[in-house]
C-alpha cells in the first residue's frame, strides 16, 4: 500500500485495567486500522491500551516492510524493548514482546532466531488469532503464526465497544480490501499481504453503521488496491467500489467518504461517476503512477503507459473539476536513464499534484526488481529525488495558496496546539486551524481561508455551521 508512512503510538490510555498493551504502529493507514483491531481482539482477554511502554504488560510492534531497512529498524526497536523488560524483571514485573505486520510475515521464524526476546510473531492475515497466540506464548513457547488464513479474519474479530470507538475520534479507517494481485516488480505487498480479498458488503455496512453510531463523521475505505474491491450487492449484482460508495453514502449521519490506495488499472466508469454524483465523496484522490517513462512502467509491471494515466486523469477531472490529486513516485528504478527521469518530471508537470510521496528505489529481497541489472548509483538517485521533490513541493505550495480567500467545509477533529484553537480537516485533507468558537469536534463548519502555513491552512472567519 502506498500513501503516507506513519509511525504511531497510542495517544492516551483508553481506560484502566489489570493488563495493558502498548501498540507501536509503523507504515500505512491499513496498519493503523490493523493495530486498532488487534487491540480490540486483545480486549476480550482483559487488555486495554496504554500510551506508555513503562506501564505495559505487553508491547506489540505492528511493522511495515515497504521502506528501506525496515527489518533492521524493527530489530533495533526490539533491542530497546528488551532493556525495558530487563528493568521490569529486576523490579519483579515482566513484559511480553510481540511482532506483527508485514515484517513479521516476511521474516517469520527469523525474527525469533535473531531476537530471542520476542515471544510471538503474527502476520497481518492472522491477527484475529491473536488471543490464542498470546495464550500459547504465556506458556513459554515461542509462537510464529504467519500461515495465510483460510477463514475470513473479519468474521472472527470482536466488534469494539461503542465507548472505545467514540474515543478514537470523528474520523475512522475501514478496511474493505486486502492483498494485491498486481505484482509490481518493486513491491513486497503481494508476498506479505497475499492475494486480493474483498470484504462482503454486509460486513462493511455493519461496521460503517457502528462507527457512525459511535460518532464517526468521516470514513476512509482502505485497501492495498482499494478500487479492486468487488462484492455481491443487495440487488444480487456484482458491485465495484463505485456502487459500494453509493451504498455507504446512504448511511444516516455519515458526512464524508474517502478511499485509499488506488491503482490506475482499476479506476472504472462507475467509480469515476461516483466522484461526479456523490457530494459525500471528498474531492481528493491518491492515484499513484510511480514513473512517467513507458519503458520504466513496463519494467515495473504497471501495465499502463504515461498517456494512459494522463487520459484517466482528464476523465476524472471532467467528472469532478475540483478534485485534487496525490501520487507516489519512485526514482532510480533499475535501468532508469536521464531521459526516463525527465519523462517522470514531465508527467508531474502535466498532471500537477496537491500532495505526493516520492522515494528512491531500494531493493526488496524476493522481488523481481532486486535481481534486475543496471541498478542506479545512489548519488544519481539522490540528485534525481531532490529535483523531483522540489517540483512536487512547489506544486503543493501553489495548490495551498490557491485556497486563500475561498470558503470551504471543514470537519472539526480536535483541539489545537495553542489555547483558543481548534483543528479541522479540509475536503482536500489539509489541517485547518480555526478559532475554538467556530464549533465543536464533529461539527462541519464553513470557513474562509485567510493564510497558508507550511502544511496547514488558517481561518480567521466563521461563515456558517452545516448540518447541525
Amino acid at each position: 500500500m502506498s500513501a503516507p508512512i506513519i509511525e504511531k503510538t497510542p495517544s492516551a490510555d483508553s481506560q484502566t485495567g489489570t493488563k495493558k498493551v502498548f501498540v507501536k504502529t509503523y507504515g500505512c493507514q491499513m496498519n493503523v486500522y490493523d493495530s486498532q483491531r488487534m487491540a480490540d481482539a486483545l480486549a476480550k482477554d482483559g487488555y486495554v491500551e496504554t500510551s506508555s511502554m513503562d506501564d505495559a504488560d505487553m508491547v506489540l510492534l505492528n511493522t511495515c516492510h515497504i521502506r528501506e531497512k525496515a527489518a533492521e529498524k524493527v530489530y533495533s526497536e526490539i533491542g530497546r524493548i528488551r532493556m525495558v523488560r530487563e528493568e521490569k524483571r529486576a523490579e519483579g514485573g515482566d513484559l511480553m514482546i510481540g511482532v506483527a505486520g508485514c515484517v513479521a510475515q516476511a521474516e517469520g521464524n527469523e525474527i525469533i532466531k535473531r531476537a530471542p526476546a520476542v515471544d510471538f510473531v503474527i502476520g497481518p492475515t492472522t491477527y484475529h488469532r491473536l488471543g490464542e497466540v498470546v495464550s500459547k506464548a504465556k506458556t513459554g513457547k515461542k509462537v510464529v503464526e504467519t500461515e495465510y488464513a483460510v477463514e475470513d479474519k473479519f468474521e472472527h474479530l470482536p466488534a469494539p465497544a461503542k465507548k472505545v470507538m467514540s474515543g478514537r475520534g470523528v474520523t475512522s479507517f475501514l478496511t474493505v480490501q486486502e492483498g494485491c494481485d498486481k505484482f509490481c516488480t518493486f513491491c513486497v505487498v503481494p508476498y506479505t499481504r497475499g492475494s486480493e480479498v474483498s470484504r462482503p458488503v454486509s460486513q462493511i455496512m455493519d461496521e460503517a453503521r457502528r462507527l457512525v453510531d459511535a460518532g464517526v463523521r468521516e470514513i476512509t475505505l482502505l485497501g492495498q488496491n482499494v478500487n479492486a474491491w468487488h462484492g455481491v450487492g443487495s440487488d444480487d449484482r456484482e458491485w465495484g467500489l463505485g456502487e459500494l460508495l453509493h451504498k455507504l453514502a446512504e448511511v444516516d449521519g455519515l458526512k464524508r467518504l474517502r478511499y485509499v490506495t488506488s491503482h490506475p488499472r482499476d479506476m472504472d466508469d462507475a467509480l469515476i461517476e461516483a466522484h461526479r454524483d456523490l457530494p459525500v465523496l471528498m474531492p481528493y484522490l491518491h492515484l499513484p503512477v510511480q514513473s512517467g517513462s513507458d519503458r520504466i512502467l513496463k519494467a515495473m509491471n504497471r501495465k499502463h503507459t504515461g498517456d494512459d494515466y494522463r487520459h484517466l486523469i482528464d476523465r476524472i477531472r471532467t467528472a469532478r473539476p475540483d478534485i485534487a490529486l496525490s501520487g507516489d513516485f519512485i526514482v532510480g528504478f533499475p535501468g532508469e536513464t536521464d531521459q526516463d527521469f525527465e519523462d517522470t518530471m514531465q508527467i508531474v508537470r502535466d498532471v500537477t499534484h496537491a500532495a505526493a510521496y516520492s522515494f528512491k528505489y531500494s531493493t526488496r529481497p524476493g522481488t523481481p526488481g532486486a535481481e534486475m541489472p543496471n541498478q542506479v548509483p545512489e548519488d544519481v538517485k539522490s540528485a534525481r529525488l531532490q529535483r523531483l521533490q522540489a517540483l512536487l513541493t512547489q506544486q503543493q505550495k501553489d495548490f495551498m495558496q490557491s485556497l486563500v480567500g475561498k470558503h470551504m467545509d471543514v470537519l472539526i477533529e480536535k483541539p489545537g496546539r495553542e489555547a483558543g484553537q481548534i483543528v479541522g480537516r479540509s475536503p482536500w485533507l489539509q489541517p485547518v486551524i480555526c478559532h475554538e468558537n467556530v464549533g465543536q469536534v464533529g461539527d462541519i463548519v464553513n470557513v474562509k481561508i485567510s493564510q497558508v502555513m507550511v502544511n496547514s491552512l488558517v481561518s480567521d472567519e466563521i461563515a456558517t455551521k452545516l448540518g447541525q
